[in-house]
């Protein structure tokens, strides 16, 4: 799995490229996706027991998910193609990364059944890569939106289910946060240093086969990154001296 040209297999089973775009959208959906904090509390509780690494990791193969699903439909999943490759190499080291800027002017129509998720993917993604250069100890509750949107436009749900509760129950195990939520400062100026948490692979959360250690996640994301055209990637600066 050494690009994003390989469909995983379990996003092929969920039924999700080809299939038409016939879920709901409308102005209550988008309210629930762009404002998604005590929507689920299930949800939020599982996830801030992930750490900073993790969650990036998450984010990414979350946008797969959605990447995957509109693929066909529009031509800016080129775009988001390359979001997610800036979010692996962000795992290895965040400095030889640009910044995920979206619509930084809000200029882009945030409408349509494929215009408009994608829109809220990319903002909330960009949410994320801004609390993790950040540091913030509250990075994880920007991916409550994420999990709720690619699992709304999942034609098969109970497939998604299944493989995202997977996905929490191995990340809590190997990833797990390094700080306990009851205890943080809301000012959010508090800094978290995530550079010696363990790296994640995208085999970790879409190849079965693959048995997670330390040093095989390393070496499936170093391969990973040395597959990429970086320079067809704005978001890459692979020159910049690793941290």
């Amino acid at each position: 799995m050494r690009n994003l040209n390989n469909v995983p297999e379990i996003i092929s089973e969920s039924k999700s490229i080809g299939s038409a775009i016939d879920f709901t959208w409308n102005r209550k959906k988008i309210d629930k996706f762009l404002d998604p904090i005590e929507q689920d509390a299930d949800l939020e509780n599982a996830l801030v027991r992930i750490n900073h690494k993790g969650s990036v990791g998450l984010t990414a193969a979350l946008l797969e998910w959605i990447y995957w699903r509109f693929t066909g439909y529009t031509q800016a999943t080129h775009d988001t193609q390359k979001r997610i490759e800036a979010l692996w190499c962000s795992i290895n080291d965040r400095e030889q990364t640009n910044p995920l800027l979206f619509d930084t002017d809000l200029e882009i129509p945030a409408v349509g059944s494929v215009d408009g998720v994608l829109w809220i993917a990319l903002m909330n993604v960009r949410m994320v890569d801004v609390r993790y250069r950040k540091g913030s100890y509250f990075l994880q509750n920007e991916l409550i939106g994420l999990v709720l949107l690619a699992r709304h436009i999942t034609p098969k749900k109970k497939v998604f289910d299944k493989w995202f509760n997977k996905v929490i129950s191995d990340l809590t195990r190997v990833c797990p946060c390094q700080y306990d939520y009851t205890d943080l400062d809301e000012s959010d100026e508090a800094v978290y240093n995530s550079s010696n948490e363990p790296v994640v692979c995208r085999e970790f959360f879409f190849d079965a086969k693959f048995e997670y250690s330390t040093e095989e996640a390393e070496k499936a994301l170093y391969k990973f990154i040395d597959n990429l055209d970086h320079k067809a990637n704005p978001f890459l600066d692979l020159s910049k001296k690793a941290s």
